[in-house]
């Protein structure tokens, strides 16, 4: 089963069971699913619906943290209710020693030397490790090991 058909049926349980964090959260995500396969002019495949996914999440973290800055212990509770939900539905994420290994043979592959090679690392890692990394913890090791 897709994970397009697992999020529509865990909808249709969300709602059968009035748990509205789940049923909010699901729904939002198929949204912005549909919403990028008309951009895309194309249904989505199973990589690009874990990158519409990993935004939803990332949208979620960033706004907990505004709310957390304003003060809004509901919202805060609501979002991170939602946030639980949609990280249920991610790859599990990598390690950080797991991304220094790959950014690592990555390096070696495409014999990068310095600070000047991150962008041929950069675009050779990341669809490699899509949905399983943080690009900003990707891009942190990256500039690391660059560094020497």
């Amino acid at each position: 089963m897709s994970l397009k058909d697992t999020l529509a049926n865990d909808l249709k349980d969300a709602m059968r069971a009035g748990d509205e964090a789940r049923k909010t959260a699901i729904r939002m995500t198929i949204a912005a699913i549909k919403n990028a396969e008309v951009a895309a002019m194309k249904p989505l495949d199973e990589a690009g619906i874990i990158g519409v996914l990993g935004k939803q999440v990332k949208q979620r973290k960033e706004s907990i943290e505004e709310f957390q800055k304003a003060g809004r212990q509901d919202l805060v509770d609501k979002e991170a209710a939602e946030l639980r939900v949609l990280e249920a539905y991610m790859p599990a994420q990598m390690s950080a020693e797991e991304i220094t290994g790959a950014a690592r043979a990555v390096i070696a592959e495409v014999g990068a030397s310095g600070h000047a090679d991150k962008g041929k690392v950069m675009s050779t890692l990341m669809p490699r490790l899509a949905g399983r990394a943080d690009g900003r913890a990707i891009n942190d090791i990256v500039t690391e090991l660059l560094r020497y």
